[in-house]
């Protein structure tokens, strides 16, 4: 069960959120490119770094911490201001998918808290503010098709939005959502 109210209201804004908002608002803030697509590049087993979890980027946050933290400093060097956390597909629709939706939470916490290092690192060696954007992707279960209800992918979701904010994300990056009631703003149904 989500510790907040579902609405955004209700969640105390931190300053590192607001100072990005203001940021935004004045300038273009310039994020990573594709994870995924950096992970690719790596050499990672399938039965040691994935634990035999074929496709599941996130279990990497807590068997392979070194090469998140390894690719976000990689993109910090090339001067960016913020970097997505592995988190795009830690929620309950894909971790549902390899038994462990029960890691929602921790895994999502993880990622951000690799993410929170490493831009803490970068602002350490020239005094810039980095950010950390809680990347959120839409799952492979869709209301519409009645795969699940809203209201439990509301849930969930929330669930993985907390342990990006206890990791230290400073916003949310909702992905490529192709179905409106996976993303949709109002609290009500």
């Amino acid at each position: 069960m989500p510790r907040f109210a579902l609405d955004i209201e209700s969640v105390p804004r931190p300053v590192r959120a607001q100072e990005l908002l203001d940021a935004v608002n004045h300038r273009v803030v310039i994020a990573d490119g594709a994870m995924g697509t950096m992970l690719q590049g790596r050499e990672l087993s399938l039965e040691k770094d994935f634990l035999g979890l074929e496709g599941c980027n996130e279990i990497l946050n807590d068997t392979r911490p070194d090469v998140l933290a390894d690719i976000h400093d990689a993109y910090f060097a090339t001067g960016i201001d913020a970097v997505e956390t592995n988190t795009f597909g830690a929620n309950w629709s894909n971790l549902s998918d390899y038994g462990i939706d029960d890691r929602i939470e921790e895994l999502a916490r993880k990622g951000a808290e690799i993410a929170r290092e490493r831009a803490e690192a970068a602002e350490a060696k020239d005094g810039r503010m980095r950010w950390v954007l809680g990347s959120m992707g839409p799952g492979t279960k869709l209301p519409s098709l009645g795969h699940t209800s809203y209201d439990y992918l509301k849930q969930t979701f929330a669930l993985q939005a907390e342990g990006l904010i206890d990791g230290g994300a400073d916003a949310f990056l909702i992905e490529t959502s192709q179905d409106l009631l996976q993303d949709r703003p109002s609290h009500r149904r």
